[in-house]
């Protein structure tokens, strides 16, 4: 059934504010995937925060032309299927790494951070960046890492002399 032109403006303002919205998104072909297996991505999205659309690529084009994502134009060609991170970064590009090692036919086509367009080759390095909570426990790591080691060389002092007073005692 062809889209009417209103429907197909509301499909553009909800994609182009997803888009405005979101830290990342990762785009995939999902030739010859069946029906299931989308089913079951899309369930694996809504629990990790991801927001999946599958788009005519003109509609997309559109909708994520005034975003920070505009230079994925290049490279939408073929049928395919949109994953906007809103929670991290890597939320996208970690959902469809772990569908694919699953099922063979999603093939990751391009991926924006925001900071220019990134090849499939770059999808591990994508999906290994952090959760904003894994971010701030490193952080805090950080932080805490010269304070603790300056507190324990403090406490070797008089554990040190502890132990010379317990040593000599021993001895008489």
């Amino acid at each position: 059934m062809a889209l009417g032109l209103e429907a197909k403006k509301e499909i553009v303002a909800e994609v182009s504010n997803v888009a405005s919205e979101a830290l990342s998104v990762a785009v995939a072909e999902y030739r010859g995937l069946e029906v299931a297996d989308l089913t079951a991505l899309r369930v694996k999205a809504r629990e990790q925060g991801v927001y999946l659309k599958v788009i005519r690529n003109t509609l997309a084009k559109r909708a994520l032309a005034d975003s920070k994502f505009a230079d994925l134009n290049s490279a939408l060609t073929g049928p395919l299927i949109y994953g906007f991170s809103m929670d991290a970064p890597g939320g996208a590009a970690r959902l469809f790494k772990d569908f694919s090692k699953e099922n063979d036919k999603l093939q990751v086509t391009a991926l924006s951070i925001g900071s220019g367009l990134l090849g499939p080759e770059k999808l591990d390095a994508v999906a290994s960046l952090p959760t904003r909570d894994e971010a701030l426990a490193k952080l805090l790591a950080t932080f805490k890492a010269p304070v603790g080691k300056f507190v324990r060389t403090i406490n070797e002092v008089p554990t040190k002399f502890a132990r010379v007073l317990a040593a000599i005692k021993d001895t008489k």
